[in-house]
């Protein structure tokens, strides 16, 4: 009894204090706004799967970019590579093993004859 007498009374203010945060925290209020916390929890679930969807998004932006461009690379190079082969002297150079030769002379034009219904 002695320890009791030898403690101060609280002040309305610790009082006060004390009791708003025991009000917000029993048993029936957690409950009543547990749909509150669920739908704040599904919005941050959301938002972490939005984030790596972006990033995912990016990298596969990234990595088609990229791929895009040697792509182009690849391009201009085999079309600088035939527009070389296809010059007239390359040509010629190519055949030359399977025995072709360039004409020197104008080449003849064949005309078909008409035919007599007679």
């Amino acid at each position: 009894m002695e320890e009791q007498q030898n403690q101060e009374p609280a002040s309305p203010k610790q009082d006060k204090a004390g009791a708003g945060w025991k009000k917000w925290l029993n048993y029936q209020r957690v409950v009543k706004q547990l749909p509150f916390f669920l739908f704040l929890t599904l919005l941050a679930v959301i938002y972490i799967y939005n984030g790596h969807y972006a990033d995912k998004t990016l990298r596969k932006i990234s990595r088609t970019s990229r791929e895009v461009k040697e792509l182009q690379h690849e391009y201009k190079t085999v079309q600088s590579e035939v527009m070389f082969r296809s010059k007239q002297s390359e040509l010629v150079k190519a055949v030359e093993p399977l025995g072709l030769k360039e004409l020197t002379e104008s080449p003849v034009v064949l005309t078909p004859e008409k035919q007599n219904s007679n």
